[in-house]
């Protein structure tokens, strides 16, 4: 580790095969927390390059609990988080949208942190259980055709680093790191970051992989598609600029994407959602969502009819069965 330090102070990139050898070796306990704080500093320094982040992924991936769904053709919706915004629960309401829509959804997600109420958070609310069995989570993504991944349940690596990054109370490298390290590396997915220059890091990460995805930075700081402002949009095909008019869609307000201040409220307020009293700028930002997740799922679709199908979903009630069959497929 301090030879891997000390090429970081003299201010070199660390390889692929560099970055994935500190990662093990802080997740394997191997690092003292000195060694730890020293190593997350420097990236608060300067900017994290793509084999840095994808030797980082690498160790992450090879370190979690293998899920065993016996399938990678899932998709999630995820968020770095960090936008300041405090929203409703948009990615994550857009994944029961998906699942009511007829695809399998692997959910990963964690509490709050920048947040009031992170997908963990609401999820506990409405009577999701975390510690479960991996046979309970195929039966889960069977029967409600999604499954939730409590981050800390998956990834005991990250209890290491966890003392050292509460000490430090900045935001780290690892902040970034949480949508690109889903433990049932699904095939699809929509992340949304909350700057431009992650979304960047993101699309040149991602491109070297197999994987079908869409990176989506809304311009006024959002981590989703907000349709408050235009958004950057990064997958295969490149990168554009769409604003909510280009999407057959109305520009929201930003507080009409007001969360809940309390779990309690988040989670009263998804469920309304998921039961069909969300207002239009609610349905419009889910359903929306939820589309360029089954964009990726059916690259062969338009938006529009990406959009109608996620608006079917949650206007036939099948979106909140498949909450309820979660729920119930313990």
């Amino acid at each position: 580790m301090k030879q891997i330090l000390n090429q970081l102070f003299e201010q070199q990139l660390l390889t692929h095969a560099e970055a994935r050898e500190a990662m093990l070796r802080i997740g394997q306990g191997e690092a003292n927390a000195a060694e730890m704080a020293a190593f997350m500093s420097v990236y608060r320094m300067r900017p994290i390059s793509v084999p840095e982040l994808a030797g980082f992924r690498e160790a992450l991936l090879s370190l979690s609990r293998n899920p065993g769904l016996g399938t990678h053709d899932t998709v999630d919706i995820v968020g770095t988080g960090g936008d300041g915004k405090d929203t409703l629960n948009i990615s994550t309401l857009a994944c029961f949208v998906v699942a009511g829509a007829g695809y399998k959804v692997t959910k990963h997600g964690n509490i709050g942190v920048s947040s009031v109420c992170g997908s963990s958070d609401v999820l506990a609310q409405l009577g999701v259980e975390f510690g479960v069995g991996n046979d309970v989570l195929q039966r889960q993504l069977e029967r409600a055709g999604i499954c939730f991944l409590h981050a800390p349940a998956f990834h005991p690596a990250m209890r290491h680093a966890g003392p050292v990054r509460r000490e430090l109370g900045v935001r780290t490298f690892f902040n970034i790191l949480g949508p690109l390290v889903n433990p049932a590396r699904p095939n699809f997915q929509v992340a949304g970051t909350f700057s431009l220059e992650l979304l960047r890091l993101y699309h040149y990460l991602l491109q070297q992989t197999t994987m079908r995805y869409t990176v989506v930075h809304a311009l006024d700081g959002y981590d989703e598609l907000s349709l408050t402002a235009a958004a950057k949009l990064a997958n295969q095909a490149g990168e554009r600029v769409v604003a909510a008019s280009d999407l057959g869609l109305t520009a929201t307000r930003p507080e009409e994407l007001a969360g809940g201040r309390t779990p309690q409220e988040s989670a009263q307020l998804f469920v309304a959602v998921l039961e069909g009293h969300a207002t239009r700028a609610q349905r419009d930002v889910v359903t929306a969502n939820a589309a360029l997740a089954i964009n990726c799922l059916e690259p062969t679709f338009t938006f529009a009819d990406s959009l109608a199908a996620a608006r079917e979903s949650l206007d036939s009630g099948r979106a909140r069965r498949a909450l309820q069959e979660l729920v119930a497929a313990i």
